[in-house]
């Protein structure tokens, strides 16, 4: 499932250690090799240090992989937000056009 991550540090201090202990780098590199993103970006949220990846979330039972790490070190508030491509957006359309067309046929 096309998953978007994004973690946003709102733990200046423990960003900022992990930064500098070289720790930051590392959890991205581990997180990255696990969930093998389509794009990464790095920003600034709500002036929080922000990452933002696009991966393809094969099995849920692997989010404890991906969230833990940032937890765990960073302190950080981490969010999943399953989405759809445009083709598999006109496959859910099309399928609830033909359902929503059996609900009105009922009044």
């Amino acid at each position: 499932m096309h998953t978007l991550l994004k973690v946003t540090m709102n733990d200046m201090g423990a960003a900022n250690s992990a930064i500098s202990e070289g720790r930051l780098q590392k959890i991205i590199q581990q997180v990255s090799k696990i969930i093998s993103p389509e794009t990464s970006f790095f920003t600034a949220e709500n002036g929080y240090r922000t990452c933002i990846f696009i991966f393809d979330l094969k099995d849920a039972s692997i989010i404890p992989m991906i969230a833990e790490p940032f937890f765990t070190e960073l302190n950080a508030k981490v969010e999943f937000f399953p989405g759809m491509d445009v083709n598999e957006l006109d496959r859910g359309l099309e399928a609830w056009n033909k359902q929503a067309s059996s609900y009105t046929s009922l009044s």
